[in-house]
């Protein structure tokens, strides 16, 4: 057993790796972890070939099942919970995965992650991020190798998306929206109202808006307000492809709770819209900006 023990220990921090990115919870990822040493404590140390291997499957297979499971949970939420869920900021943070998830991985990758089939999510991330070949990945999502190799290549299709406008006009648009966010994130009022336009018009979805506001503001003075006032909300934020134009998902723990779509003119902020009516979040087109 002393054997399996340092063998897991070498290999724990590689698997808490593949957990975290096949999840998006570090503490999740850690209970995965766990669990496949109180599973790997229960074998006999000769009926395991590859120590390695047969690790990063056990955790694989306990990550699909947490998927499969949150899946089932989040489809069985009432309209009235999830609107809860949103509206409560005090559910968002747990300070220890925000400062791991702020080191390790995108929020946005974790937020089209989500949108994922937990088959596609399991091959995408074990071939693309960990080089793990479709035959060992084949009897982990129960699917023959090349069938693997087509959930990997449609789950990249999706992660990449597919802009709706020329690069040109992407890269300009990108500047100013992270402008944006970057002043939204330090609360500079000047800096906010720097790349917003005079008549700019704020739109919201009322589980988006604060008690005592309104769903509409017009008006950049108004607007960067109102923004600023909400500057904690954007350290969970960051730029994303929305239905094939910069926008922004706001996060916490990489799961989605609004989404900010962009009207941009003359590098300016014309309009935005802060989405946050869950009918209306499945239906972004979510991809990852390079």
């Amino acid at each position: 057993m002393d054997g399996l023990a340092e063998g897991f220990e070498a290999q724990r921090d590689h698997l808490r790796a593949v957990a975290h990115r096949i999840l998006g919870s570090p503490s999740e990822a850690e209970d995965a972890v766990q669990e496949a040493w109180l599973r790997l404590s229960r074998v006999d140390a000769t009926e395991v070939d590859n120590l390695a291997g047969w690790l990063r499957t056990v955790v694989t297979r306990i990550c699909l099942d947490v998927l499969r499971a949150r899946r089932a949970r989040r489809e069985d939420l009432t309209e009235q919970e999830v609107f809860a869920q949103v509206s409560d900021p005090a559910r968002w943070s747990a300070p220890e995965d925000e400062a791991v998830l702020a080191d390790s991985v995108s929020r946005a990758l974790l937020v089209v992650l989500d949108t994922l089939t937990p088959a596609e999510r399991v091959a995408f991330v074990l071939h693309d991020v960990f080089a793990v070949p479709f035959d060992q990945i084949a009897p982990i999502v129960e699917r023959t190798p090349v069938t693997t190799k087509k959930l990997a290549s449609r789950a990249r299709q999706k992660v990449r998306g597919t802009p709706a406008v020329p690069a040109a006009e992407l890269a300009r648009n990108r500047r100013v929206v992270t402008a944006f966010l970057a002043a939204a994130r330090s609360g500079d009022l000047d800096a906010v109202l720097a790349v917003l336009a005079p008549d700019v018009v704020r739109r919201a979805d009322l589980a988006a808006v604060p008690p005592g506001g309104v769903a509409e503001v017009r008006g950049a003075r108004a607007v960067a307000e109102g923004t600023v006032l909400l500057a904690r909300r954007s350290r969970f934020a960051e730029v994303a492809l929305i239905n094939g134009a910069v926008g922004v998902v706001v996060a916490p723990r990489g799961r989605l709770v609004f989404a900010l779509t962009f009207t941009v003119e003359r590098d300016r902020i014309a309009a935005y819209e802060v989405i946050a009516d869950p009918a209306r979040l499945r239906q972004l087109d979510l991809a990852v900006l390079d």
